[in-house]
This record gives structure tokens, sequence and C-alpha cells, in this order.
């Protein structure tokens, strides 16, 4: 069971490979395939669906964890689930089972700014078929497909006030992420220095600096994506009069 232990056979991930290149290509596809279907995704019969993804993101969660306990690498510095994709995941799980339009609006702008951004630039060590590789691609993935399909088949679309809400969501959970950084030695959220493989944090300035361009940035992109999806919702009301 190389696939499920800690060889170093698989130890070798590079960004833009075939097994990345072959993943963005089933991100494309889903993706692409939820916004195409739409209209039939807007049924009542997708309840079961919508649950059951719900609870294949908590069992691949569980196993996640029985990895790192079983090869020995479960840290109280890097294994709690308080990465803000982490986050996404909790909140994705939570608006799957609930389809709460406040945890949707906190959890879209995660999802198209963080886990898109992930999916492109993986922190990820372990190559295609290790398991580290599936559940770092699932959960992220999942996240952004869950946003898309309350976005585009349930019509969920985020409005300003959307934009506020994350804004002191991440602002409340800021002061508690850096006082477990300090206690456990950790670097949730990159709050102590970058991703040591390349990622978008190489553009955004030195430490600390890089931390305010962060959420500058995602204050900046995230009244950009609402304004855009302000007036697709305002272009899609007024065709709903016709």
């Amino acid at each position: 069971m190389e696939w499920f232990g800690k060889s170093h056979k698989y130890f070798h991930f590079e960004m833009f490979s075939a097994s990345h290149l072959v993943t963005l290509a089933v991100f494309f596809f889903v993706s692409s395939a939820i916004f195409l279907y739409r209209k039939k995704l807007n049924g009542d019969g997708w309840r079961r669906f919508e649950v059951g993804s719900a609870i294949s993101l908590i069992l691949v969660e569980i196993l996640n964890h029985v990895w790192m306990l079983v090869n020995g690498v479960w840290k109280f510095g890097r294994s709690m689930p308080l990465e803000l994709c982490n986050i996404g995941v909790i909140l994705c799980i939570l608006l799957l089972m609930t389809r709460k339009k406040f945890i949707f609006e906190l959890l879209f702008f995660i999802a198209i700014l963080g886990a898109t951004q992930a999916i492109f630039t993986p922190a990820l060590t372990y190559d295609f078929p290790h398991f580290r590789f599936f559940h770092f691609f699932y959960a992220h993935m999942m996240v952004v497909w869950s946003a898309l399909y309350f976005l585009w088949a349930r019509n969920y679309y985020p409005s300003f006030q959307s934009v506020i809400k994350l804004i002191v969501f991440i602002n409340v959970l800021l002061p508690a992420i850096l006082l477990i950084n300090h206690q456990t030695n950790g670097n949730y959220w990159f709050l102590r220095h970058k991703p040591e493989t390349p990622s978008f944090f190489d553009i955004l300035g030195p430490y600390p600096w890089y931390i305010f361009s962060l959420e500058s940035l995602l204050l900046v992109l995230s009244l950009i994506t609402w304004f855009i999806l302000r007036k697709l919702e305002n272009s899609h009301k007024g065709r709903s009069h016709f």
C-alpha cells in the first residue's frame, strides 16, 4: 500500500506536470458541465447528491488525518484543519448539508479566489497516484465545484454584503490563527513564511508585507468578482421577465 504510505516513490510532484495538467483538465471539464447543465441540476432530485458529496468530503478528511497519524506526521503546527482551504471544506460541507445562503456567502470567495489558486499552484509534495494527491485535489475541487453549483444551478449570488461578511470573517479568525501559530510553531495561512514551493505568494512581496498585500488583493478581487456577478445576476433577472 505504497499509495497510502510515506513512500518517497511518489515524492516528486511538479507543477504543470502531466498529472497536474490532466487534473486541471478534469477540473475544467466538470466546471463546464456544471454550467452547461445548470438548469437540469436545479431540481430537488439532486438533494441526495448534495448530501452524498458532503459525506464524501467528511470521509476523505477523516482518511487524511488517519494517513497523518499512521505515518507519524500529524503535528499541531501543521495538521489541524485551520488553513483557509480547510475552512473552505468545512463551509462546503455545511453548505451542502444545509443550503444556507449565509454559508455560501463565506464560501464563494474562498472557493473562487483561494481554492482555485491552490489548484493551479498546489503546495503539494506527493504526486499521482498517492492518496495525498487525490485528497488535495478532490477537496479543493469539490469546494470550487460546490460554489459554482450553488451559483449556476441554485442561483445563489453573492452580494456586496457578502464581501463585507467575508472580510469580517477573515479578520475575526486572524488573531486566533496568529496565536495558534505562535503556540504550535505553525504556519497556518502562511502567516509566518511563504510556501516552500512556487506559488502566487511569490509576487506579493517579502514577509510580512505579503500578508497585507494578500488581504488587500482579496478585498479588491472580491469586489471585482461581486461586481461582475451583479451584472450577470441583473441580466439573468432581466431575461426572466420576458
